[in-house]
Parts: structure tokens; sequence; C-alpha cells
């Protein structure tokens, strides 16, 4: 396994994951609902400029490795299905839109992983659709996660809760775009199979 900082800067995001849920798990005492709210909305946004960051410096760096390339994906997945599912149970998101936007990350993934296997990775590659998709749901969950009012201006409740309908529908539209991406390589392979 390579080490080096950007990699570093992955783990740190995988250790982070525990703190965003954790945090809403203490007791009122140590800290009080607005609080929680604000600590984990803060590891939150710190976890997703790692995230910026540790890409960048791979790249500045030449620093990339197929390792990075595994475990950065997974820690943002990893992120996002953690902050979700805390988001349901404190009624602050619908069930339905985060088995959405955590179904399609796991079909997608097996997608990836089977094109690899079959040499057309490409295929599938991350498209600015998926960029749009990602950085709505990296806008939305720390306003869910904050819930409250920024200011006395900004609903965060509001202006997340929209934000992550607009994520929900980018991710099946982005969902359909590597299936149909897909499609010709899946057709082939049934094809040849029945053969």
């Amino acid at each position: 396994m390579p080490f080096n900082i950007p990699i570093l800067l992955t783990w740190m995001r995988v250790a982070l994951i525990p703190l965003v849920v954790g945090v809403f798990y203490l007791p009122d005492a140590w800290l009080s609902p607005f609080a929680k709210g604000a600590a984990s909305t803060a590891i939150f946004i710190i976890a997703a400029v790692t995230d910026w960051f540790d890409g960048y410096l791979a790249r500045r760096w030449n620093e990339t490795s197929s390792f990075g390339a595994f475990l950065d994906p997974v820690a943002d997945k990893l992120m996002v299905a953690g902050a979700l599912l805390v988001l349901v149970e404190f009624e602050r998101v619908n069930a339905v839109i985060a088995f959405i936007i955590i179904g399609r990350e796991i079909a997608i993934s097996a997608l990836r992983e089977w094109m690899a296997q079959i040499g057309a990775s490409k295929s599938v590659a991350v498209s600015s659709l998926g960029k749009i998709k990602t950085t709505a749901q990296m806008v939305a969950i720390p306003m869910l996660l904050f819930n409250g009012q920024i200011l006395n201006v900004i609903d965060t409740r509001y202006w997340g809760g929209w934000l992550l309908g607009v994520a929900a529908i980018l991710t099946i539209w982005s969902m359909f775009y590597y299936l149909r991406k897909a499609w010709p390589m899946i057709k082939e392979r049934s094809d040849a199979a029945r053969v």
C-alpha cells in the first residue's frame, strides 16, 4: 500500500466519518442539540475539503496510485451514506431520498467495477453531471446537519432539503447516463453468453 500526503488525507476523511455521526449521540449535557449540529457540520466540511485537496495534491505532485483511486471514492460514499443515515434518523431527510442516493452509489460502483474487469472503465468515468450531483450533495448535507438559521437570513433546513432533492434527481439522471454508456458492452456480453 503506497503512503503519501494525498492518501493520508483520504484516510483522515475516513477517520472523520464516525465523528460526523457520533457527535449526535453525545449526551445533551455535553453538547446542546444546536452545538451538535454545528460540530457535525464543521467536521463534514473539513472532510469534504480534504476530498478536494487530496485529489489536487495527488495530481500536482504526480502521486496518483491505484490504491488512492480505490480509497478516495470509498471514503466519499461512506461519508455521504453515514451523514444521510443520521439525517434520516433525526427526520431531516426522507428515507426514500436517502435510499435513492445510497442505492445509486452502490449500483454505479458495482457497474464501474464490472466495466474495469472487462477493460472498459473509461466508458463510465466520472462525468460533469456526476460532479454537479456530488456538489449539490456536498452543499446540501452540511446544511441539513446544521439544521438552523444562518444570520437569521438563510434557512439551512429549506435550502438543504431543496438542494438534496435536486441531488436526488441528478442521482437518477446520472445513473441512467452511466447505464446508457455501459449498455453496448452489457448487451454484447449478454449476447456472447447466449451463443
